[in-house]
């Protein structure tokens, strides 16, 4: 990468890594605008030059402030999802919207997988059974094996994919569902959503987070995949009805769940926190070091390509 920094205003509207804000820093002519509060002043007084901003899915970028920007050419976004970036406003103005998704699809996919381990063999469960004691006393419960389940992947794009592969190799058998077929796919379609829950054992989210997807995993979905059935979100909480999953998983219609994201993050539905056969984390599926080192790399390198390209 180049290190000569270019002459262009570049609004950073959100809490990086301190080592990507550093490089960013040294790229370009930044505007640290991370508190809201000086954000705003900075906008008042550098709107005419401001030609990119740094964000990521969680600060986004709002219509209000693309079009405070007249001059804005770039909004660049430190993630997978572009949850709050208004994508349609800034396709009124032409402006380039990037994401750095193809840095974090290994790790998000390892997280899907793992996440069905610890639910199936019950990881967790059997780390409490010998810490507390209770291995002296007794044979641990048997688990669920992965090989011949029946995996259902919500989205078959990059991450998708890179589960499906990984299920493959451990001999589950795959089907998706997505707006089209990908015939190039070995994998078997089903243009039903509640087809698709019905005729799996484990269904994963790994789509994006839109107006049409918002609550699409609702009551009838988790009714028809089942109380012999998984449910694992590495997407978006949002996608998920959160309370009929809750609803479903008390009534015991649902065997289990393994959630990285929320509906509303960082406050998971309390009913959730008691649940034995829930697995939580914080939403850190691309959390590593490499992969967010990689996809600050990306959203940096994507403002130099696209002002080098000017």
């Amino acid at each position: 990468m180049n290190d000569a920094p270019l002459p262009v205003d570049v609004l950073l509207a959100a809490k990086l890594m301190p080592q990507i804000v550093a490089t960013l820093e040294k790229s370009v002519r930044m505007l640290d605008g991370r508190d809201p509060a000086i954000r705003e002043q900075l906008v008042k007084a550098h709107a005419g030059t401001i030609r990119a901003i740094a964000t990521n899915a969680h600060d986004g970028a709002s219509r209000e402030l693309i079009e405070s920007l007249p001059n804005l050419e770039i909004i660049a976004c430190f993630s997978a999802g572009l949850d709050y970036v208004d994508v349609a406003a800034a396709k009124e103005r032409g402006i380039v919207v990037t994401s750095t998704s193809r840095a974090l699809n290994d790790d998000v996919a390892d997280v899907a997988i793992a996440k069905i381990l610890l639910l199936l063999r019950r990881f967790a469960q059997a780390d409490r059974f010998v810490r507390e004691g209770e291995w002296t006393r007794g044979t641990f419960p048997l688990g669920l094996s992965l090989k011949g389940k029946k995996l259902g992947v919500i989205g078959m794009g990059a991450i998708g994919s890179a589960i499906a592969e990984r299920a493959t190799a451990m001999k589950m058998t795959i089907s998706y569902t997505q707006r089209r077929p990908a015939p190039e796919l070995p994998y078997r379609f089903i243009a039903n959503l509640e087809t698709l829950a019905a005729e799996s054992d484990i269904l994963v989210i790994a789509c994006p987070a839109t107006d049409e997807t918002r609550g699409m995993v609702n009551a009838g979905v988790l009714k028809a995949l089942g109380p012999k059935g998984w449910l694992v979100n590495i997407a978006r909480g949002t996608i998920v009805d959160e309370a009929a999953l809750v609803a479903a998983l008390q009534a015991g219609e649902l065997a289990g769940a393994g959630l990285d994201v929320f509906e509303n993050e960082p406050h998971p539905h309390p009913a959730l926190l008691a649940m034995d056969n829930v697995s939580l984390s914080p939403h850190m599926a691309s959390g590593t070091i490499e992969t967010r080192t990689a996809m600050g790399d990306m959203m940096i390198d994507s403002l130099r390509q696209h002002f080098a390209a000017r």
